[in-house]
């Protein structure tokens, strides 16, 4: 398949973008609203063109598992949830972060706490950056916000948890996942073989089909404290360096902003019109929009703060991403919150209001 355009909902582009990518195993659950994901492959059934195993399992306990499992022969497996299966899943995260596997793991955000509502939210920001499970462990964790960035991010999500060794993250609120949208598909990549596999990855387990890797020992079990706490430092290391290189953000009218707008996912698409409406009213709004919520792009959020009178950090949530943004200009100008709950969406007006009233401009 060659470069395609189309137009499709975002949960939609990225299953395409995933075949596309040479994904060897999908395993999942189907839940409202990211279906689409799983319903797609199934209807692709790339298992007769590409040879990718797609499957819907009996619960997202046994999709992170399966995921290990996949991940420990060098394979590019991925799974798709929601907020309540991703909470499921968190035991298995973190084990796939102590054995550093790389995979994919997409999270298709909904109002909660619980099973909440089917509607779009950000509230599982904590649970994505923060680490939903056990031990000192990051996700790379990516923020679309078209569904462009639904498929481009695939890749670009796969490419850094091989390079890293570790599990990688797209997050996405319902409202990008369900969206339609033109969409520039990517070219097809070949799938690797198994003995390309064992020399890229000398890490991986194949059964001992390649002599010198039988002995691989895949797991994040290890009784010594010493060689416990090495492990650990070193998996510090490698998340402190990809603090330094790998943060993402991209700005909009922010080096003149008086009141800077920080904002990610289709939030930040919201904020994007209401620069436009405020500057028409004389407000000089600007924008920071997170694509890596981790790692968080502190650096872009303070230079573009540096001229501004404070920041207005805009989430479908109670306020999670604004403790990062408060730590990314140290608390030198005031850092206020503003966002809806349950699935109710802001209009670009609400922000500029909301903008005026906290600020009193």
């Amino acid at each position: 398949m060659d470069t395609e355009i189309r137009l499709m909902k975002g949960n939609e582009a990225l299953a395409h973008a995933a075949i596309r990518y040479g994904v060897d195993a999908y395993f999942g659950y189907p839940i409202t609203p990211q279906s689409e994901i799983i319903e797609t492959l199934m209807a692709q059934r790339p298992w007769l063109s590409t040879g990718m195993t797609v499957m819907q399992v009996e619960s997202e306990v046994s999709a992170i598992h399966m995921v290990y499992g996949a991940a420990a022969t060098g394979k590019r497996a991925m799974t798709s949830s929601s907020g309540p299966g991703i909470s499921l899943m968190q035991g298995g995260i973190s084990y796939l972060c102590g054995a550093n596997l790389p995979c994919l793991i997409v999270n298709v955000m909904r109002g909660g706490p619980g099973l909440g509502t089917i509607q779009p939210s950000q509230a599982d920001y904590y649970q994505a950056v923060k680490g939903g499970g056990h031990g000192d462990y990051k996700l790379f964790t990516l923020a679309p916000s078209s569904v462009q960035e639904m498929a481009d991010f695939v890749a670009i999500a796969f490419d850094w948890a091989f390079r890293n060794s570790n599990p990688a993250m797209i997050l996405a609120d319902g409202t990008v996942g369900q969206m339609m949208e033109k969409v520039v598909l990517p070219p097809t990549r070949q799938r690797l073989t198994d003995g390309e596999i064992a020399h890229k990855y000398p890490w991986a387990i194949d059964g001992g089909r390649h002599s010198r890797m039988a002995s691989n020992r895949i797991a994040s079990l290890e009784l010594d404290a010493a060689v416990m706490e090495q492990r650990n430092c070193e998996r510090q290391h490698k998340y402190e360096l990809a603090e330094q290189h790998d943060a993402r953000a991209e700005e909009l009218c922010a080096n003149d902003a008086e009141i800077l707008i920080v904002a990610f996912g289709s939030a930040a698409r919201i904020c994007a019109k209401a620069i436009d409406i405020a500057r028409a009213q004389g407000l000089k709004l600007g924008l920071v929009r997170p694509i890596t919520l981790w790692p968080f792009p502190s650096a872009y959020i303070r230079r573009a703060a540096e001229h501004a009178r404070g920041i207005l950090c805009v989430e479908l949530n109670a306020g999670q991403m604004i403790d990062d943004v408060r730590i990314a200009v140290n608390m030198s100008i005031p850092v206020e919150h503003y966002g809806r709950l349950g699935g109710v969406v802001f209009t670009p007006t609400e922000i500029v209001t909301a903008a005026r009233n906290i600020f009193k401009l």
